[in-house]
């Protein structure tokens, strides 16, 4: 932070008053989001001076009152119910909530990523360009994984991005993004992609306490090229030698959108004996995760820990309560930056990373118009959790 913002007598000023507008598939986040950010309002003591909500312009919080009813015929409309006029607005939307349902020709349909992403332009047009400055957090990048042309394909994640600039989207942030690359479709507007590395770290190290942290006893392994970029920064931020897993597919057949993997080629050092981290931003059925943890445990490895962004679990959890009571893996940290089925919270396998604090930083640093470079960049938090860590693990040793 920089000298001059916690200076003695320095008040930081909000650019315009906050609302926030939670989107019908993230109520639980928004609520989170929303209560820390009250929090800091009411005891500004207990905030850093530079991320103060600025007090007065929502007495019971700062979520506004937006809808997207729908017609019988499956139409919707958006509806803002109270003024945004001059306001530094924030709409957070999870496009992977299929537990919200709709009544069309009377029947329920399952809300699905295009349903949510249609229903974010409509509250961006009830917004009517009023507000001084409106931003989109979307978690999950809607079409993220569609971010390239392979051949006479469309680039839906590109018109998507440029779909919101034009509708007057100052800015766009998103966390994890499968390729960040994809923000060279609106070079002149404002792309976060936020990573949640700390956190992960963090709810990691409070699950294992004892965890050893070294080349002897630990590694990083990447489950496939495309996420080796995550996996080095998180073998690099630790000091741990990394392994690479190399996905063998069959170009010549397409089944369920994709290439089937044909085999899992691992190249990097040995993993006997030691404790494994695999990082990756999206767990869709998981397939490929346990395939590389039936690999690892083939070459005797130790305990495994599976890092994911996204926790989707699209064919249900049933395979992986399975492979847990074989002994295939240890736990799966996941973010709940998207949905999470009830069930899986009740997993003893299963570790939700909280990221509504981290979301509520972002709004109110952004709210006061400072730079969240350092929020961005997690190094000397990392470096000061793995100092504390090691020195209870000295202080356990000598007791």
């Amino acid at each position: 932070m920089q000298d001059s913002l916690s200076r003695p007598g320095y008040e930081p000023q909000s650019v315009a008053p906050l609302g926030i507008i939670a989107m019908d598939g993230c109520p639980e986040l928004g609520k989170k989001v929303n209560d820390y950010l009250v929090k800091w309002e009411k005891e500004p003591e207990n905030a850093d001076q530079v991320l103060l909500t600025h007090p007065g312009y929502q007495n019971d919080g700062f979520l506004l009152d937006a809808d997207c009813p729908r017609f019988s015929s499956g139409e919707g409309k958006g509806v803002i119910r109270q003024s945004v006029r001059g306001y530094d607005l924030y709409i957070l939307c999870d496009v992977t909530n299929y537990s919200k349902t709709y009544r069309m020709y009377g029947m329920d349909v399952p809300m699905s990523p295009d349903d949510y992403f249609q229903d974010l332009k409509r509250i961006i047009a009830a917004e009517g360009k009023k507000a001084k400055r409106v931003s989109v957090i979307m978690p999950y990048l809607y079409e993220g994984r569609q971010h390239r042309r392979a051949a006479r394909e469309s680039l839906d994640c590109a018109m998507m991005l440029q779909e919101l600039t034009t509708l007057g989207i100052d800015n766009i942030i998103t966390f994890d993004a499968h390729d960040p690359r994809v923000q060279n479709a609106i070079p002149h507007s404002g792309f976060e992609n936020v990573m949640p590395t700390y956190q992960m770290l963090k709810a990691l190290l409070r699950k294992l306490p004892d965890l050893r942290i070294d080349r002897d006893h630990m590694m990083i392994i990447s489950p496939d090229e495309g996420a080796a970029g995550r996996n080095i920064y998180y073998a690099t931020m630790l000091g741990l030698d990394m392994g690479l897993f190399y996905k063998r597919r069959d170009y010549s057949v397409v089944v369920n959108g994709r290439n089937p993997i044909v085999a899992h080629e691992y190249m990097g050092e040995s993993v006997e004996g030691k404790d494994v981290l695999i990082a990756d931003d999206i767990l869709a059925t998981g397939d490929s995760m346990l395939d590389l943890a039936r690999e690892l445990k083939r070459r005797k490895c130790g305990r495994i820990f599976m890092a994911t962004t996204f926790a989707m679990f699209t064919n249900g959890i049933e395979v992986f309560k399975k492979a847990y009571a074989e002994g295939l893996f240890d736990y799966i940290l996941a973010t709940n930056l998207s949905y999470l089925r009830p069930e899986l919270r009740e997993q003893p396998w299963f570790v939700e990373v909280d990221m509504s604090k981290y979301i509520a930083l972002i709004i109110a640093t952004l709210n006061h118009d400072r730079s969240i470079s350092p929020l961005l960049n997690p190094l000397q938090r990392i470096q000061k959790l793995l100092t504390r860590h090691r020195a209870a693990l000295m202080e356990q040793n000598i007791k």
